[in-house]
């Protein structure tokens, strides 16, 4: 049985029943259809002990998550990623308690999968045969994985710049590819022809974010599960999110709230949004107090961290109503600070991670140097995509290494003074 009681637009709260499978409010198209769940039929159902039990992917939280009929989910096994204690790290930083939530660890290398997965089995239910995304890359990439395993056929818009990497993954899932120019500089033209083309054709819209699809959003959500039960049923001080549309800081926050209603958890940690300072129109509406239905997009978007390039942040109203509620906090930090917890991340952690991952982490580092965080703070940071993902940005950071023959002199003057 489906424990959803109603869905409702985040704008203009119109609200619509679960079965009449509605993906855009009628009323309000950039309204965001949030779901709401029955937590007093779902607590007579869902015990700690018996999701203990269940096997480490996200469905185990089926109950939790917007499907009617188990045989529609579409699955490559997402979710029940390791939170990692860091040690080395965590020394280097002056840290106590520091925690890597590994998302690269998904089918297709990113956090998004929790989310495609979702949205596809949802496409499934509602009998939806063609699916279209607006992405930076990597949920363009996933739906088109989980398109492929539930035989749909997909079209991704991606950014004129969107990396080759990125590209050819979502090529090889069998999807169709169109590069779009930016025309205005605040606008994305992704989302504008995603909905020139799922309101032309009627195709099943879902992008990551929560305007044009209200189910993906709930994949991101069972992070917060699985970190509240790695940590034995509590939560920590801090949770660090990389932000660019804000669903993902979403999803975080609509996870915690789920926990505490079922009284699986005592208190709610303090989030902490960070964006890049050369595209950050979400840290600039909270630092501004701004009003969560009027945030204003970013003019000409430029970062290493390409997988937050989202000139609008499209669940920043969901986003900002999280941090103000948890007592958190949102910041840009500069390209640089990225690139360097990249590296930190890599040789101290054994963790490859792309510019976007590897944002959460800069932004601790660049709060513990300011003293706003205290090294004694548990704090965990979401890693959320591959370095794989990323190569084209991550090229230009090494010297190209040296070519010698088999030789053990040639061997020496290279090395040089590092032996």
């Amino acid at each position: 049985m489906a424990y959803v009681t109603h869905l409702k637009c985040s704008r203009c709260g119109a609200e619509y029943k679960l079965d009449e499978g509605k993906v855009i409010c009628d009323k309000d198209d950039l309204g965001r259809l949030d779901i709401y769940y029955d937590y007093e039929a779902l607590s007579r159902t869902l015990t700690k002990n018996k999701l203990e039990k269940r096997r480490p992917t996200q469905w185990k939280y089926f109950e939790l998550l917007p499907i009617t009929k188990r045989e529609c989910v579409v699955t490559l096994g997402e979710g029940g990623t390791p939170l990692i204690r860091s040690e080395r790290l965590a020394k280097r930083l002056g840290l106590k308690k520091l925690y890597l939530k590994d998302e690269t660890r998904n089918p297709t290398a990113s956090f998004k999968d929790r989310s495609m997965s979702v949205g596809v089995s949802k496409a499934i239910e509602l009998g939806a045969k063609i699916t279209c995304t607006a992405s930076s890359g990597n949920a363009a990439a996933a739906l088109a994985a989980y398109s492929a395993k539930a035989g749909l056929e997909c079209y991704a818009f991606v950014l004129e710049e969107a990396s080759i990497g990125k590209i050819s993954q979502l090529q090889f899932y069998g999807a169709r590819v169109f590069r779009v120019k930016r025309v205005k500089e605040e606008v994305d033209p992704t989302v504008q022809m995603l909905r020139l083309v799922a309101k032309h054709y009627g195709w099943y819209p879902c992008p990551s974010f929560g305007p044009f699809n209200p189910y993906q959003v709930e994949g991101p959500k069972t992070i917060s599960y699985e970190v509240v039960e790695q940590l034995g049923w509590r939560t920590p001080d801090w949770i660090f999110i990389p932000t660019g549309s804000a669903c993902l800081l979403a999803g975080i926050w609509k996870g915690l709230k789920d926990y505490l209603e079922l009284n699986f958890i005592e208190e709610l940690p303090r989030l902490a949004a960070i964006q890049s300072t050369g595209n950050a129109p979400f840290v600039r509406a909270f630092k501004e107090g701004a009003d969560p239905m009027k945030i204003s997009p970013w003019r000409n978007p430029k970062t290493i961290a390409s997988g937050l390039m989202d000139p609008y942040p499209w669940d920043g109203d969901a986003g900002l109503i999280a941090l103000r509620r948890s007592d958190g906090l949102a910041e840009a930090v500069p390209d640089e600070l990225i690139s360097e917890a990249q590296k930190l991340l890599a040789s101290m952690e054994g963790i490859f991670a792309e510019p976007s991952g590897a944002t959460g982490l800069a932004g601790v580092i660049k709060l513990l140097n300011e003293g706003i965080l205290d090294p004694s703070d548990e704090i965990v940071v979401l890693i959320t995509g591959s370095g794989l993902k990323d190569l084209d940005v991550i090229r230009g950071v090494f010297a190209e290494p040296p070519i010698i023959s088999p030789s053990l002199d040639e061997f020496k003057r290279a090395v040089g003074s590092f032996i």
